[in-house]
């Protein structure tokens, strides 16, 4: 017994006693651990981190045992607006998939690498430091650097002006596409791209520089284009980095449109699921960018229901105009119209579309009947105007996507393209690519392109290419949600210089209209014009 016990005890402790040493070697700090071979590249995510406000040198233990670093050229000096020094940047995705990027200054040798190249670099010995406001590896030789292959393609990378503002080390050296940039004022034929230029992509102004000497310095500027550039920093005497795009080429600039046009109508806000039966009390609000008098100039508000049950079933062969629905038996339509035929609405004013109810949240509550109401009627017991049968509720609560769309004129078929349009959720049969392709169709707005801005690829409906971007729903339900879409739009422009964002006030029957026409909370404004 004995004997056993003891034989026990001695496979415990050969089987604890690995154990405990592959637990301390994992926890101990070195260069070497069992199983494996370290990367002679550090990934440029990790390599930027080492750097904590002053200049180090850079040694194989410093760099976890790496020696290299490796990644693709996004320097071009073929257009001459790379800043001086010589910078060959690099960038790479190789932890965590975050994008990042660096500098090296290696003189005139930064113009033998073309964008696309694929390198590696001998970067021990070398100083990581921030030197007139960008984060390079210095004192790297030209003969350190090793072409791999060239002409790798580069993925578009679509960055919001907004996330460079947040952070921008984060996007310092890689290159990134601003997208549908524009500019305030709007470019006069004598304008050109020499020095620095503010353009707004609808979420932020950002700096466009270009040195007087660059090949497409006396290019005339767009109404809007896309901007493909690095992004490099300044440095304020505070020590705060702020971002400028620098284009590389002219062939980095592709505009997208040399002319202006105006929606006179934007979506600003709706509740879908107001407190208690939503029956003939939800409705829509939407702001005149321009003096409309719906008599003279008619418009049409279609919206689309598509649950399980909805009829017509399937992928909706008519587009906004597919209609659907009955009376008895009861089922619920596809899409649902209101025509806007009479009443005016004055430039930079909210007017209402919806039920007849006309009140905040639903039965009992505070009446907006004093608002300017363009259309509305009891769609429980009254069909839509020209298709869409009477219904409970003309929108969803939850489940499959629900939409609105705004039209000029009151003629809706399956080929008329909106001048607004915004959808909740994205479940259900909304796009088919076909042939024929079959789905809603949607407008140039701050959601949506009718070609897609990036491959310049059409895409005119819903659910296609990039068109994805949708609102979210709310839950519970029955809690009077209201959807305050704060945006600005610049009539003058004919484009929206802050993107819609989903906020949501929570009514109540007692609930007032400046909750959902002014600032409120404190903080969260309505969507409004900038001229």
């Amino acid at each position: 017994m004995i004997d056993k016990n003891m034989k026990m005890k001695k496979l415990l402790l050969y089987m604890i006693l690995p154990a405990f040493a592959l637990t301390w070697a994992a926890c101990k700090k070195t260069s070497n651990y069992p199983g494996g071979v370290i990367s002679p590249y550090i990934p440029l995510y990790d390599l930027r981190n080492l750097y904590k406000g002053s200049a180090i040198k850079l040694t194989k233990d410093l760099m976890y045992g790496s020696e290299k670093i490796t990644g693709i050229v996004v320097s071009d000096y073929s257009g001459n607006n790379m800043p001086s020094g010589g910078y060959l940047m690099v960038q790479d995705h190789r932890r965590l998939s975050l994008l990042r990027g660096i500098a090296i200054p290696i003189g005139g040798d930064a113009a033998k690498y073309a964008s696309g190249d694929s390198v590696v670099i001998s970067v021990t010995g070398g100083t990581l430091t921030r030197a007139n406001g960008t984060l390079q590896i210095q004192n790297i030789s030209p003969n350190a650097v090793e072409k791999i292959s060239g002409n790798n393609p580069i993925p578009a990378n679509r960055v919001p002006s907004s996330s460079i503002l947040k952070d921008p080390s984060s996007y310092e050296s890689t290159l990134v596409a601003i997208v549908k940039g524009g500019f305030d004022p709007l470019p006069t034929p004598a304008d050109n791209f020499a020095g620095d230029k503010i353009a707004n992509d609808g979420f932020e102004n950002i700096t466009l520089h270009t040195d007087a000497s660059a090949t497409f310095a006396t290019n005339a500027l767009p109404v809007t284009a896309n901007f493909y550039g690095v992004v490099f920093n300044n440095v304020t005497d505070k020590g705060a980095l702020v971002p400028q795009i620098r284009m590389r080429k002219a062939d980095d600039i592709k505009i997208l449109s040399s002319t202006v046009e105006v929606t006179p109508i934007v979506i600003s806000g709706f509740i879908n699921d107001v407190s208690g039966g939503d029956g003939n009390y939800e409705y829509i609000q939407l702001l005149a960018t321009q003096d409309i008098d719906f008599s003279i100039t008619p418009f049409s508000v279609v919206v689309t229901n598509n649950a399980g049950a909805s009829v017509p079933a399937g992928y909706p062969a008519n587009g906004w105009a597919t209609g659907g629905g009955s009376a008895s038996p009861a089922s619920m339509f596809r899409t649902f119209k209101f025509s806007l035929t009479t009443g005016t609405a004055k430039k930079g004013t909210y007017f209402y579309v919806g039920g007849a109810g006309k009140t905040i949240d639903g039965s009992s509550s505070t009446s907006m009947a004093s608002s300017n109401w363009i259309r509305s009627f009891n769609y429980t017991n009254t069909d839509g105007d020209g298709f869409g049968a009477r219904n409970g509720g003309f929108f969803a609560n939850s489940g499959n996507a629900f939409g609105m769309a705004v039209f000029a004129g009151t003629t809706v078929t399956k080929d008329t393209q909106p001048i607004d349009v915004l959808f909740v959720g994205s479940g259900g049969q909304l796009f088919s690519a076909g042939p024929p392709a079959v789905g809603y169709k949607i407008a140039n707005t701050d959601f949506y392109d009718v070609i897609n801005p990036i491959t310049l690829d059409s895409q005119p409906y819903y659910r296609q290419g990039s068109n994805t971007l949708c609102l979210a729903y709310t839950t519970p339900a029955d809690q009077g949600f209201y959807y305050k879409l704060g945006g600005i739009y610049n009539p003058r422009l004919g484009k929206w210089v802050k993107a819609r964002t989903q906020s949501i006030v929570q009514l109540t029957k007692k609930s007032t209209i400046d909750q959902i026409e002014t600032e409120y909370p404190a903080g969260l404004v309505p969507t409004g014009l900038k001229d």
